[in-house]
């Protein structure tokens, strides 16, 4: 299911022309990236642009794989146009969840496709929850849903602990985008499979616990 259909080929250029763009020109780099203070100051291209902007070619290949090895799962079952709107929403989602946890940084930045990328990863595991994925340091192939649940609680792990500079309250908020929005595409896995539904809602409900509790910090 890999292979490169061109929605999936055009958000690939448009990530690599954009971030090309961003390497070379740090002042476009600066004026488009995800930046608290500027976003508060109505900058709200920010929130969008920001999601085709990398660090670096190592940083751009990992999204831009991860993202040609998903979309097909999504694409399959739910097509073109809403692929895309998937895609859209975690992108936007993430970066919500990222300006909320960190309205009052206002020196807060980043930059990235990874929030859309993980909602179409999340999106896609939803679609085809037994999915065998395979990381580098296990040599096993680990069921979708288990993948997809271990990498939100990792995330809120690092959302608490503030680990690395990688913006983990991005991915989550992309997780959930991409989780909300294929369930408004394809309500009838409510039906059909209401438990990988119930399972992978698990780290959702976790971080919403922990944050109403005061624990998340």
């Amino acid at each position: 299911m890999n292979n490169l259909d061109i929605p999936t080929g055009v958000i690939i250029a448009l990530n690599v022309l954009v971030s090309l763009k961003g390497f070379d020109d740090r002042e476009f780099f600066e004026r488009f990236k995800f930046n608290v203070g500027s976003i508060r100051r109505g900058e709200h291209i920010r929130m969008f642009s920001s999601g085709f902007l990398h660090a670096d070619v190592t940083h751009l290949l990992f999204n831009m794989f991860t993202l040609y090895f998903f979309a097909s799962y999504v694409i399959a079952p739910l097509g073109t146009f809403n692929f895309i709107i998937i895609y859209i929403a975690s992108l936007v989602f993430g970066n919500l969840l990222s300006l909320y946890f960190n309205k009052d940084t206002y020196w807060y930045s980043a930059i990235g496709a990874s929030g859309a990328v993980t909602g179409v990863l999340y999106a896609a595991i939803l679609l085809d929850p037994n999915m065998s994925l395979y990381l580098f340091f296990v040599p096993i192939p680990i069921p979708g849903y288990i993948f997809g649940i271990g990498y939100l609680a990792y995330s809120i792990y690092g959302m608490k602990n503030k680990i690395g500079n990688i913006g983990h309250d991005a991915h989550f908020g992309g997780a959930v985008g991409g989780y909300a929005v294929t369930l408004l595409l394809m309500p009838s896995l409510f039906k059909t499979d209401l438990w990988h539904v119930g399972l992978l809602a698990l780290p959702i409900i976790v971080l919403y616990v922990l944050y109403k509790t005061g624990k998340l910090k």
